[in-house]
């Protein structure tokens, strides 16, 4: 039964109207338990076939994120300018106006990305061009950027070998901020190494630790890849780390202006600890 006071119907029309399959009555705590013995799982849900080893079979011929291109699939066809910021209880999504003069011009990278990461960029001043995945970097050094921002996405980051490339380029050409497969996608450009994550790291509740300040904050997680440090070689610094398994959450470049972090400054809702991010990004791009 809906409780907020902006709510227009409950969730399960919602679904219902949207064809959004959803399961309930399900034992988490037990799913959790065989999550932690065995790892992350594919799973499958059906509304049609109910024959459990039909069902078993298809699941197993299933082909794993592990080596798959999914940004393809997701990525924007064309460029698209980003105008709107974050929303506000008083105005919705037009409550903030951002001043013409102080904007930075960023190209963003769309992976995959998220709404709520181009508000947030829009909010701390900058005028936001999003690109296709495959845009070469000759093409977006000639838009003269004064940032470019690498976006979240989904799936194996090994496999998006044009953004690599296209981001080993880019490297001490322009100021460079990556988020989740962003992150991931620098590090390799970097010439380090992605594993996969047994469990990977979901919902709102991950701590991560700044190194360089000792401060801890909450942070909204979703992934199943991680960057190998020792890979790297020295070529990146690591900046955040996470305090569950002690993970890579963030690197940041010595000798030039680039930086990315694992996890979602940009989570609405919240926690909002890392929102710093963007005005860091937007401090990098200032010097």
């Amino acid at each position: 039964a809906p409780s907020n006071f902006r709510s227009r119907e409950p969730l399960h029309s919602y679904l219902k109207r949207n064809k959004i399959v959803a399961i309930e009555g399900v034992d988490t705590r037990a799913l959790t338990r065989h999550l932690r013995d065995h790892g992350s799982k594919t799973g499958i849900l059906s509304t049609k076939d109910f024959d459990r080893k039909r069902l078993l079979r298809k699941v197993r011929a299933a082909q794993g994120m592990v080596g798959r291109d999914l940004v393809r699939e997701v990525t924007c066809k064309k460029p698209y300018r980003w105008t709107e910021g974050a929303w506000t209880l008083e105005k919705g999504y037009k409550g903030r106006k951002i001043d013409l003069k102080k904007k930075f011009k960023v190209i963003a990278y769309d992976f995959g990305i998220k709404r709520n990461i181009l508000r947030n960029l829009v909010d701390a001043g900058c005028d936001v061009t999003v690109v296709p995945a495959g845009t070469t970097a000759q093409e977006v050094l000639a838009k003269r950027p004064d940032g470019v921002f690498l976006s979240n996405g989904p799936g194996d980051p090994e496999p998006v070998t044009y953004a690599i490339d296209t981001i080993r380029d880019l490297v001490g050409k322009v100021p460079i901020f990556g988020i989740c497969l962003g992150h991931q996608l620098l590090g390799l450009a970097l010439g380090g190494k992605t594993y996969k994550l047994k469990f990977g790291h979901h919902g709102g509740n991950q701590p991560v630790m700044d190194l360089e300040t000792n401060k801890v904050e909450i942070t909204a997680q979703n992934h199943g890849f991680a960057v190998d440090t020792d890979s790297l070689k020295g070529k990146a610094v690591l900046t955040h780390v996470n305090l569950n398994d002690k993970t890579v959450e963030g690197l940041k470049l010595s000798k030039v202006p680039a930086f990315s972090v694992q996890y979602h400054p940009e989570a609405s809702p919240g926690p909002h600890d890392a929102h710093y991010l963007f005005e860091r990004f937007v401090k990098m791009m200032k010097g």
